[in-house]
């Protein structure tokens, strides 16, 4: 009888033993798991999030030289209109995050600003110009200048920076998906995520 309840109490401790490493090992194999699921889900945001928008812009370029003492003035002018293409991107490989695997915490510790990149098409229209005023490089040069300053402000009017940081909370949101659906939890710097909705009122 003793041995029969030595034997019991032997096993049950080799049971136990067994469940208990197998547990342990199971559950460092689901933290393994998860860990490289966020990883990848990183690795798949790490891309250019591009919105583009057409702008135009029309306005008359004038210049005007005083000659011999100022006796006489010596003119050019044109009409320019600008058909601009302009993207707003998001190079989220400059994306910092930081994996806290022992609390199962994802920290983003850096949310990149946004490029705007303006590709300008430039015509002239009714170009005159005399003999001791004539359009040069520095004309054309200036006048692309104010063409590149007058669409970044009809772009910060726009929807368009809205639209471009939609793009980029619609690819954070994945991450906090995936994050809560593996029981991880979201944070930026010292605020931890709770919602989507939280999203939208992150300020880098």
């Amino acid at each position: 009888m003793y041995r029969f309840i030595a034997g019991f109490f032997v096993a049950a401790l080799v049971f136990i033993g067994v469940w208990l490493v197998l547990d342990k090992k199971e559950s460092k194999d689901k933290i393994n798991e998860s860990t490289a699921l966020i990883q990848q889900q990183i690795e798949q945001v790490g891309k250019l999030i591009v919105t583009e928008g057409y702008f135009s812009q029309v306005f008359t370029f004038k210049n005007s030289q005083n000659l011999f003492l100022s006796l006489f003035t010596s003119d050019k002018k044109a009409l320019v209109v600008a058909n601009a293409k302009v993207t707003v991107e998001y190079d989220l490989r400059q994306l910092q995050t930081e994996l806290d695997v022992e609390n199962k915490t994802v920290v983003l510790t850096r949310i990149p600003e946004p490029v705007v990149n303006i590709y300008p098409d430039i015509e002239y229209y009714d170009v005159t110009q005399d003999y001791f005023n004539k359009f040069g490089a520095a004309d054309y040069n200036k006048i692309k200048n104010t063409v590149n300053a007058r669409i970044r402000e009809k772009v910060n009017q726009s929807s368009l920076m809205d639209n471009s940081r939609e793009r980029l909370l619609a690819e954070l949101a994945n991450l906090f998906v995936l994050t809560k659906s593996l029981g991880w939890t979201l944070q930026y710097n010292e605020v931890v995520i709770d919602s989507e909705d939280q999203l939208k009122n992150l300020k880098r």
